[in-house]
């Protein structure tokens, strides 16, 4: 099974496209699941569905033509299949400390909750071999950090912390029970916990493996928007994931010539140039601004046949490798590029804002940094096995 997760800041096109990636795919004959992990989904209204018919359908996958079925995660319905115990105690804790039971209730709709229920699917279909590829339409991009960051969070917290904090409450329950104005959770509550857990137990590999999992970027040729793709590009990198593909939409088509659209074009081709300079060598493609609204099937398949080549596979397994990584090694911060590009000749290092720039002879790489290592300047360079790694140290 494929999985390619499409992220991107709100309002890039991020669910068109992974509508038409889907479309693409289903007419390869793949067996091909769009699910929309945005808990404000507009997955169905891409597709013209009726909302009120397909709500009444959103506990499972709805099939919208032959090889290509839809799904959006509806958290009332998960919580009456996989968090009735967890939210119900929780529930009723919000309301004996005073809140009405309605907003009690919506309190107790915690954060995460959401991706963790399409970890979940995830993690069910694979197992199942139900389908052949999985489009991950996900949330804005610190929503999607937050999904791909939610299996390494739960394994920690069940090796490290529910074994003690379960041991804890079996030991106080009696007297606290007995003293407090509240009780604690019972051991139906820590079973659901730890049930939830394996379901989802083995989907960080999934996600970290760059045969299976392919994040591709969505994002506008806009100084805002390339800056927190940018940054989405360091976070992914951070968690193992591969992206294979930047895919720029609403780029103005060479025929517009209306002086109105001319600045525009010109913004659009610096930042063009940038994003290729930055995210190189991973590919950049080019997406047209159409003259109407993406909306249905049919403007779908337009769409499709405008961001991939004829009989091109968006499933194939094109890069591997992560451009980068971050290690911290004996108390320094290390950064490893992939540089096959590099031999033992020169190698120029700078800072330029939280980015590190790394040259080669003629090439050059950009590598931006985590919060924790941006205030850092570059020190000794080495290379090992084809990668480069650049230990950073403090200013000074």
């Amino acid at each position: 099974m494929r999985i390619l997760l499409l992220s991107g800041k709100g309002g890039v096109g991020k669910t068109s496209v992974s509508a038409a990636t889907g479309v693409r795919l289903a007419e390869l004959g793949y067996r091909t699941l769009v699910m929309s992990v945005d808990p404000a989904h507009s997955l169905a209204d891409s597709f013209d569905l009726e909302r009120g018919l397909f709500d009444a359908r959103t506990a499972e996958p709805m099939r919208v033509a032959g090889n290509l079925w839809i799904h959006e995660v509806n958290i009332q319905q998960e919580i009456k299949r996989n968090w009735q115990r967890i939210w119900g105690y929780i529930s009723s804790l919000f309301h004996t400390s005073g809140l009405t039971e309605i907003e009690a209730e919506e309190m107790a709709i915690f954060p995460g909750m959401e991706e963790l229920s399409s970890l979940l699917y995830v993690n069910e279909f694979h197992k199942e071999k139900r389908f052949d590829v999985i489009v991950l339409d996900c949330a804005p991009t610190g929503e999607s950090l937050r999904f791909v960051a939610m299996p390494t969070t739960m394994k920690w917290y069940m090796e490290h912390v529910f074994p003690m904090q379960r041991g804890v409450v079996r030991a106080v329950r009696p007297i606290v029970n007995r003293l407090a104005s509240f009780e604690l959770p019972p051991d139906s509550y820590f079973g659901s916990v730890k049930e939830l857990f394996s379901r989802i137990d083995g989907v960080d590999e999934l996600l970290e493996d760059p045969k299976i999992t392919s994040v591709r970027l969505v994002t506008n040729a806009e100084k805002m928007v390339v800056r927190e793709t940018q940054r989405a590009f360091v976070y992914f990198s951070m968690h193992g994931l591969t992206v294979d593909q930047v895919l720029v939409n609403r780029v103005l088509p060479e025929d517009v010539e209306d002086a109105f659209f001319r600045e525009w074009r010109r913004t659009q081709a610096k930042f063009l140039k940038e994003i290729e300079s930055y995210f190189d060598p991973v590919p950049m493609r080019c997406v047209p601004l159409f003259r109407h609204e993406i909306i249905g099937l049919d403007r779908i398949r337009e769409l499709a046949r405008e961001i991939f080549q004829e009989k091109e596979d968006p499933a194939a397994v094109t890069r591997t490798e992560r451009p980068y990584s971050f290690r911290k090694r004996d108390g320094t911060y290390e950064v490893r590029l992939h540089a096959p590009f590099a031999t033992k000749g020169e190698v120029g290092l700078f800072k330029k804002g939280d980015e590190l720039v790394v040259e080669v002879g003629t090439v050059r790489r950009h590598v931006g940094l985590p919060n924790s290592m941006a205030g850092l300047m570059p020190g000794r360079a080495r290379l090992e096995e084809g990668t480069l790694v650049v230990e950073l140290k403090e200013a000074g």
